[in-house]
């Protein structure tokens, strides 16, 4: 290749950017994550060009094995993070095989990331029911008509089942199918990273002590 692909490393005034967006020393006197969680997602809610409330989700299946992809948040509390999907995906069964799991939150506009690290717990059919509830109805026909994680012929085959599901559901609600439910990860961990210049990064660790959090800064 003429040309690296790799970016180059920052300029000054790169660096000089990222210390006046991630200077603000305030963050390590904070006693509760969940309330620094949101304060950064809005942020980031204003500067991310799409979903910034995707999060890689990672899991380990029966053999051990790592797996990642990305989901969306849909509610966070003092609980824990909330997503949804379809209990016989991928992620489904290696959740309810081993039921702890890691979330990563990367803004890259904002230069900083959120890591999570936790057990997991099914939300109640009630919060199922409301969240589905409150998606568009072709989301909803696409619930059913989708086997997630199993081999598809084609597309064709999908827009079938999706019209055939649509033909059913015609003049009636579209209620939750029993395999799309919710998972909570329920943190023990979380940690806030901000960059700063001269890769000298922030970094606070947040871990669950009883009823309460410890607070911890690391070094970068």
């Amino acid at each position: 290749m003429t040309q690296s692909v790799i970016p180059p490393s920052p300029s000054a005034q790169d660096y000089a950017a990222q210390l006046a967006a991630n200077g603000d020393e305030t963050i390590f006197e904070r006693d509760d994550p969940f309330a620094l969680f949101v304060e950064w997602l809005e942020a980031a809610k204003t500067s991310e060009p799409n979903d910034a409330n995707a999060m890689t989700l990672a899991t380990v299946d029966d053999d051990g094995l790592p797996d990642a992809r990305m989901v969306l948040l849909k509610d966070v509390d003092g609980r824990g993070f909330t997503f949804y999907s379809n209990r016989e995906s991928a992620k489904g069964q290696e959740l309810w095989s081993n039921p702890a799991a890691a979330l990563l939150f990367h803004w890259k506009s904002l230069r900083r990331q959120v890591r999570v690290r936790g057990r997991v717990e099914p939300v109640s059919e009630a919060e199922a029911d409301a969240y589905f509830a409150s998606r568009a109805r072709e989301s909803r026909i696409g619930a059913w008509a989708s086997d997630q994680s199993r081999p598809l012929a084609s597309r064709a085959t999908l827009e079938a089942e999706v019209a055939a599901q649509a033909e059913r559901f015609d003049g009636q609600e579209v209620p939750r199918p029993g395999r799309w439910t919710g998972w909570r990860i329920v943190p023990e961990q979380v940690e806030f990273w901000r960059d700063r210049p001269f890769r000298l990064h922030d970094r606070l660790r947040f871990d669950r002590a009883g009823e309460g959090w410890t607070r911890t800064r690391l070094w970068p």
